[in-house]
């Protein structure tokens, strides 16, 4: 356990644990090379909203002492269905894909969904990332639609 009483798991030599308010810098870094550009500051704002949420978990992996992924999950309800975790964001740094860094953190959202009492985890990728598709799919992930999302500002 960490001194905060998150648990530590160690993926490799990669260790993951929760994130924090201090990995702002390196989250909006990693956003990046995905093409989410976003200031530091905006960047901790919203990393400072979903630490304190009970129904957002966010886990970062380190390695060397570096920030080298995160994994943003949220618990969603639904009136049509039954709750589900949704992972908002996965990010592993270009240079350490492939390594089981991405998987480590999808498996410690799981293991927070079940304590969170959901049976499923849901996660929705641009059709441009086939990259990423295939990731999903060879964890485990099956494809069961395909939706147009809308905006609007207020």
């Amino acid at each position: 356990m960490d001194e905060g009483g998150g648990e530590i798991i160690r993926c490799m030599a990669v260790t993951l644990r929760q994130i924090i308010e201090q990995d702002a810098a390196a989250i909006a870094r990693l956003s990046g090379q995905l093409g989410y550009s976003s200031s530091v500051a905006d960047t901790a704002q919203r990393l400072k909203a979903v630490v304190a949420s009970k129904d957002h978990c966010g886990y970062a992996a380190i390695l060397d002492e570096q920030l080298v992924g995160w994994i943003h999950g949220c618990y969603t309800l639904r009136l049509e269905s039954d709750a589900f975790v949704e992972i908002g964001g996965l990010v592993v740094d270009e240079h350490y894909r492939g390594k089981g860094i991405g998987k480590a953190l999808i498996d410690e959202v799981k293991r927070w969904a079940r304590e969170k009492g959901v049976s499923r985890i849901r996660v929705r990728c641009h059709r441009k990332r086939t990259d990423t598709h295939t990731f999903y799919r060879h964890i485990g992930f099956v494809e069961t639609k395909e939706q147009k999302v809308f905006d609007t500002s207020l």
